[in-house]
């Protein structure tokens, strides 16, 4: 009769995330996360959830982790880096991508988890990994497995390191000793409330999902209008309020990612209205685009263009005119809003 393998202590699963890239890595109780279904309920009272599900779909499941694993004991959270070096970005016309977004990190940390999750049944306990999953909120697990603690920008900020991870857990019915807290680094910094180009954190750890960019690039739909301008050159994703956090920029650089990212920092949004639907979600599959509907994607590249692109820049203004022209009334809108700024930045330079 075969031997059942010994549980793996916290230390061998912290050596076996290590070849995942992973570099931080805690405990928290299984039990109700009483604060952060709180957390949910207000902002979706208030309207600042917006129409985000995610983990406001079902907020009972999303923070009882014994309703994804029954009998659950200890939540095993597990923090991955995503940060890497940026390049000079090209001038004029050009889209800018977050850095979360170059690379599907969360493969990555879903694969390390899955592998601690299979000792650990093989163990004789119960055990399943969610990385990026709306059956647990992963910044309050995190919390409570002192890793870090919440920003004011409502990122979770480690110690040493800043907040350029991706969070992961293994909810699992065995009991592993957990980690102490992790204090408030924060202290009276209010750089990130300050510096959102929206405004979008309204009070401290209380983002209003209506203003946030990194939001609005993902939610269908028409863009709001007064927000278009804050875009910039935004493609997909915001990481301004970390570019301004201390910790962060002072940090960052201690952890870095380990992997080439599949997209780089940079991308010409006229290309990407060239490109097919198929194409589109070849290159850029590794986001979350509504509906898959690739629409989404070229309404974002049109306001950029609208924001960078210079008059003389024939290409882009022929492609915005067309698409005035086109068929879809909401991408005919942008594309007119596009070239309304384009022609009023001229006009403010001429003499």
């Amino acid at each position: 009769m075969r031997a059942i393998p010994s549980l793996p202590t916290i230390d061998e699963i912290k050596t076996e995330l290590a070849t995942f890239g992973i570099t931080h890595v805690g405990v928290a109780p299984a039990s109700t996360m009483i604060r952060a279904r709180q957390a949910l309920d207000d902002r979706k009272q208030s309207g600042y959830s917006d129409t985000m599900s995610f983990t406001w779909r079902n907020p009972e499941r999303s923070t009882t982790p014994e309703m994804s694993v029954e009998g659950a004991q200890s939540v095993i959270v597990a923090a991955l880096p995503y940060l890497s070096e940026d390049t000079e970005g090209p001038t004029g016309r050009r889209a800018h991508i977050a850095r979360y977004a170059r690379t599907d990190h969360y493969s990555i940390l879903r694969e390390g988890l899955r592998s601690v999750a299979r000792q650990i049944r093989a163990a004789g306990e119960k055990a399943v990994a969610f990385a990026d999953d709306n059956a647990l909120v992963d910044r309050e697990a995190a919390y409570r497995a002192g890793i870090g603690w919440f920003g004011k920008n409502a990122n979770l900020l480690i110690p040493g390191a800043g907040s350029y991870f991706v969070l992961g857990s293994v909810i699992t019915t065995a009991r592993y000793a957990e980690s102490g807290p992790v204090p408030d680094g924060c202290g009276s910094c209010t750089r990130c409330l300050d510096g959102c180009p929206t405004g979008a954190i309204v009070a401290p750890g209380v983002v209003d999902a209506r203003r946030c960019l990194a939001w609005l690039l993902q939610k269908p739909g028409t863009f709001p209008h007064e927000m278009r301008v804050a875009l910039g050159d935004r493609i997909y994703g915001c990481d301004e309020c970390q570019e301004v956090c201390p910790p962060t920029i002072r940090l960052g650089h201690r952890a870095m990612s380990t992997v080439s990212p599949q997209l780089g920092e940079w991308v010409d949004p006229l290309e990407m209205l060239s490109m097919s639907d198929e194409e589109l979600l070849e290159r850029f599959g590794v986001w979350y685009i509504a509906e898959r509907d690739p629409r989404w994607l070229r309404r974002n590249a049109v306001i950029v263009i609208g924001n960078t692109a210079h008059h003389t820049d024939i290409d882009a203004v022929g492609a915005l005119e067309a698409i005035t022209k086109g068929d879809d009334l909401v991408l005919a809108e942008h594309a007119q809003w596009a070239l309304n700024e384009i022609n009023s930045r001229a006009q403010q330079v001429s003499p």
